[in-house]
């Protein structure tokens, strides 16, 4: 399986980061110790939506959509409706 995730940090207000893996405990981990470069800074993070997929290119395009002008806005409503904003 396939997930697609949306992280928080939770000492930065108003960031989050979208990523796609196929071993979503091993890639939050990454993510926390800061082996990470994009999200290294905003350590620690929390894990506020996963989506799971059977293939690959349903997560990639899952993701992309997500961090698309139109995927924001989607990405806003998860994050209001997860209690993050």
């Amino acid at each position: 399986m396939f997930s697609v995730y949306i992280l928080v940090s939770e000492n930065r207000k108003n960031w989050s980061y979208v990523g796609q893996t196929d071993d979503l405990e091993r890639r939050i981990k990454e993510h926390n110790l800061g082996k990470v470069k994009s999200t290294k800074g905003m350590r620690p993070l929390k894990i506020v939506h996963t989506e799971e997929y059977k293939y690959r290119n349903e997560s990639l395009k899952r993701e992309s959509y997500l961090k698309s002008g139109y995927g924001r806005e989607e990405k806003q409503i998860i994050l209001t409706h997860s209690g993050v904003v």
